[in-house]
C-alpha cells in the first residue's frame, strides 16, 4: 500500500488538445478532469471540439474511463513502493 492518499499531476492531452488533470487515490481508482468536460460535453463545448478538430486536421475526442493515459499513470504509481 502507498504511503500516499491521493496525488495529481496536470498533463497535455493530445486527445483533447488541452490540459488535464489526472487523479489518482492510494485505493487505485483513478480519473480525469478532462472526463467531465470532454467526454460528454455539451453543445458549446462540442462546437468547440469540432472546430479544433478541422483546424489541427485530427478527430478529438475523450474515452473516458478507458482512457490510456489514466491507467498508464495509476499503473505507475502504484507499482512505485
Amino acid at each position: 500500500m502507498p504511503d500516499w492518499e491521493i496525488t495529481a499531476t496536470t498533463i497535455y492531452c493530445d486527445a483533447v488538445d488541452d490540459e488535464v488533470t489526472l487523479i489518482t487515490s492510494a485505493d487505485g481508482t483513478a480519473r480525469c478532469t478532462g472526463q467531465q468536460k470532454y467526454a460528454g460535453p455539451d453543445k458549446a463545448k462540442a462546437r468547440a471540439m469540432k472546430k479544433k478538430s478541422q483546424l489541427s486536421g485530427k478527430q478529438l475526442g475523450c474515452s473516458g474511463v478507458e482512457c490510456s493515459k489514466v491507467i498508464q499513470y495509476r499503473d505507475k504509481l502504484l507499482g512505485e513502493k
